[in-house]
């Protein structure tokens, strides 16, 4: 046991070197990982572009809208 605790203490174990950051080869070339934003390479124009627009922003903002007008039209708070 007492071997195990002295190579987590480091006494008699072999030291670990960390690489200088430098080396590391900055962001750059590394991938983008699964929270950090990609580069944009290539930007959608045209239908596809208003399409998505649409249903990401566009009709989730109008079904929350009339979602609230028939909760009170049928709540009976609109009268």
């Amino acid at each position: 046991m007492s071997r195990a605790l002295d190579s987590i203490h480091g006494k008699g174990a072999v030291s670990a070197r960390l690489r200088p950051a430098a080396a590391a080869g900055g962001p750059s070339g590394q991938a983008a990982g699964p929270f950090d934003i990609a580069p944009d390479t290539e930007r959608e124009h045209g239908v596809a572009g208003v399409l998505v627009t649409g249903l990401l922003v566009i009709y989730p903002a109008f079904a929350t809208v009339a979602a609230i007008v028939v909760g009170l039209s049928l709540s009976g708070g609109g009268a």
